[in-house]
């Protein structure tokens, strides 16, 4: 259930005050300036730095956004549970805590913001759109979720994602289908489509989304915005306990699985990482995480290799044109530019990584269902094609950890690349958003490329490649369709290079086209 607010006269009031601007906007502006973007459109450090100079109050900043959520979500379905009285509760103890000492809560003080429902919230339901998770209530915050609550944001909602977080576009039984911020008739993407919607449409200025298999890149390519998936080792940079799946109250997490920030600017995700980038509470005494900073300053002082396209899966006219031209600012903002070497081989590592992703998702199936499974397995050959995700499902632990070898050989091959470039620039998906297939069942979903009918899950293989080998990729806006549809790239570094990525983005940010404002941006 959404928890909504009735405020009569005050809708009444709001209405009347629209009524006003558009009648003022018809009129010549005495100024010459454009209108002022209302403060909770803008950037989260911008936010921060109005909430900290007391140029607004936490309370007043949330209110801006519930009238928003109330103007602009019935349309997208991005935001599934409201916490009204508990994130005014927060916002007044933010603002109070300000008044008394001149100091901030932390380096989130009083923001409000959204989380993704995969997260386990305090006090506040999480379903991960699951019917059987409907009045589920955890708690204790995910450890990520505790680490935005110290450093002061104040959580009021929760974003929608696919049941269990088990497809590439957003619905459910529970709350329907996220639509994406652009065009209604298009996916969010998924798992993270809720998450991406929310800040592309403002609902949200950050949000913290989790990737598998690029759950949180694809709906930021969809949508329009930044998103970083953070580096995984042998233990995550951010700590993913209190992620659903696995089921809740488990300590364990998928071996892939991690956490990381969704933001309009490249900025707001560097600030975002600060907080979350720590480790698990069990590792707090002894651990600390300290991500190198970026070592150059300018686009033409790195060493960028491109991968533009490849026959294992082909981009689009579009995608390609538009990694033409992103290749062409690289190169004349000097930038040494290698568009030949290539770090893997693409079919075998999606191949490994199909493995491996079938092969953790297992780990919470019933001991009936996964009996039924070795059962099937044993009677599909080894070599059959179609036999890949019930053997990588049931395969025996000596398996997996010959798997799991090929997996460190890849990480060294990657080591290798990065020894010779800074990073690599691919696209994030082969096409731009894709239309919304919730109605479909999976097995008849197709995606269209440049007019050929391709597999569903194509829309992910490149996002992938970073999946298997834990290492950070960054989603950005970099163009638009014809339609005004987003296009984006990803930007590949080295193991524990976050920092780096999102340098390389604040500088290609500074020679792309401005990325697209969805409508409920457009003020």
């Amino acid at each position: 259930m959404i928890f909504r607010r009735t405020l009569l006269v005050a809708s009444t009031v709001v209405a009347a005050a629209a009524a006003m601007t558009s009648s003022a906007d018809a009129r010549p502006r005495a100024t010459g300036r454009p209108p002022r973007t209302p403060l909770h459109l803008a950037p989260a450090h911008e936010q921060l730095a109005a909430l900290r100079r007391g140029k607004i109050t936490s309370r007043a900043l949330l209110q801006q956004y519930l009238d928003h959520h109330d103007a602009v979500n019935p349309g997208l379905t991005a935001v599934v549970t409201l916490d009204v009285g508990a994130a005014r509760a927060a916002a007044d103890r933010a603002d109070r805590h300000l008044a008394a000492t001149g100091k901030p809560l932390g380096a989130l003080h009083g923001l409000p913001m959204t989380v993704k429902d995969a997260l386990e919230t305090r006090g506040l339901r999480t379903t991960c759109g699951a019917p059987d998770l409907a009045d589920h209530v955890p708690a204790r915050d995910a450890d990520a979720v505790a680490l935005l609550r110290a450093a002061g944001a104040v959580v009021f909602g929760k974003t929608n994602v696919p049941v269990m977080c088990q497809d590439i576009q957003t619905a459910n039984p529970l709350f329907g289908t996220t639509r994406n911020p652009f065009a209604a008739d298009r996916t969010a993407g998924g798992s993270s489509g809720g998450p991406a919607a929310a800040v592309a449409a403002g609902l949200s200025a950050v949000e913290i989304g989790s990737d598998l298999a690029g759950s949180l890149r694809l709906p930021a390519a969809y949508c329009g915005v930044y998103a970083l998936r953070t580096s995984r080792g042998a233990t995550p940079i951010v700590p993913t306990r209190g992620h659903i799946p696995r089921p809740p109250d488990w300590a364990t997490s998928s071996d892939m699985l991690t956490l990381g920030p969704v933001a309009r600017t490249p900025e707001d995700l560097e600030l975002l990482l600060d907080v979350l980038a720590a480790p698990a509470p069990a590792d707090g005494a002894a651990w600390r995480i300290d991500l190198p900073a970026a070592q150059k300053t300018r686009l033409g002082q790195y060493r960028v290799g491109i991968w533009a396209d490849d026959a294992y899966c082909r981009v689009d006219a579009d995608t390609r044109a538009l990694l033409g031209r992103v290749t062409d600012l690289v190169r004349r903002a000097g930038a040494q530019v290698d568009e030949a070497a290539r770090p893997v081989d693409f079919a075998e590592s999606d191949r490994l990584f199909q493995r491996l992703l079938y092969a953790t998702s297992a780990a919470s199936a019933t001991d009936a269902a996964y009996a039924a499974e070795v059962a099937a397995a044993e009677k599909v050959p080894a070599d059959d094609p179609g036999g890949l995700y019930l053997h990588a499902r049931t395969m025996r632990h000596r398996d997996w950890c010959v798997a799991d070898e090929a997996r460190q050989r890849l990480r060294a091959t990657w080591a290798a690349y990065f020894a010779r470039h800074d990073v690599l620039i691919t696209p994030a998906a082969p096409t731009a958003a894709v239309l919304d297939q919730t109605a479909v069942p999976v097995p008849g979903r197709f995606i269209t490329v440049d007019g050929v009918r391709r597999p569903y899950f194509d829309q992910t293989s490149w996002v992938n490649l970073a999946g298997p080998v834990g290492l950070p990729a960054l989603v950005l806006p970099a163009g638009t369709t014809a339609a005004g549809l987003p296009l984006a790239v990803q930007v590949i570094g080295p193991y524990l290079a976050d920092r780096t990525v999102i340098s390389v983005a604040k500088l290609l940010a500074r020679v792309l086209p401005a990325p697209p404002r969805a409508p409920a941006l457009r003020v």
